[in-house]
């Protein structure tokens, strides 16, 4: 909850709350929590869960400032997370392929944006996907009907090269966890988009 909001208070505009190996209910008390945080720090700064739409929905109809779900290519289908979550909620989608931006576009109504990655090879997620590098990024921009977003071993670094791209946003983890200033690391890399935007 610290780091994220310090994030949050460094101006990131959205906060994933993501736990793999953990139950659904301690899910919704890590997000109650993250997402109260987040608010208190930077009301503008939207939480999303990750994958579990039930668990979204849950915190949504429970009054928490959760705003939406990030779900993956094997989680409910987006029509399904709308349907649950209503048009308010913020819906976003996994991609990392030409063939996966193209499928986004035929649920382009329904999801608010894409992530696509990875960037480089990580080890926070293996997706299988060969990375696609900065050469990759123009083209499916071009091609997605829906915002992208840039992910996998993102950097602050990375910032203004990736922005020049016409992505939409970044998603970085790593970078952000382990910052000794989550805060001024996140200022850091709004800087670096700025500047290649």
């Amino acid at each position: 909850m610290r780091i994220a909001a310090a994030a949050a208070r460094g101006g990131a505009g959205v906060v994933q709350v993501r736990s793999k190996p953990i139950s659904a209910r301690d899910l919704y008390c890590l997000g109650r929590d993250v997402a109260r945080a987040v608010a208190k720090a930077n009301p503008e700064t939207r939480v999303l869960i990750d994958d579990r739409v039930d668990v979204a929905a849950a915190l949504r109809h429970a009054g928490e400032p959760v705003h939406g779900v990030h779900v993956g290519q094997d989680d409910l289908p987006v029509a399904a997370a709308r349907a649950l979550l209503g048009p308010d909620a913020i819906i976003g989608l996994t991609t990392g392929t030409r063939e996966l931006v193209e499928s986004a576009n035929d649920v382009a109504d329904v999801i608010d944006y894409i992530g696509c990655g990875p960037f480089r090879a990580t080890p926070t997620k293996d997706s299988g996907r060969t990375p696609l590098g900065l050469h990759a990024y123009p083209e499916l921009v071009k091609l997605s009907r829906v915002p992208l977003v840039a992910i996998g071993d993102v950097t602050a670094e990375d910032a203004a090269d990736l922005a020049a791209t016409g992505v939409a946003g970044l998603a970085v983890v790593r970078g952000i966890m382990h910052a000794a200033d989550p805060e001024a690391y996140c200022r850091e890399l709004l800087s670096g988009f700025d500047e290649g935007a």
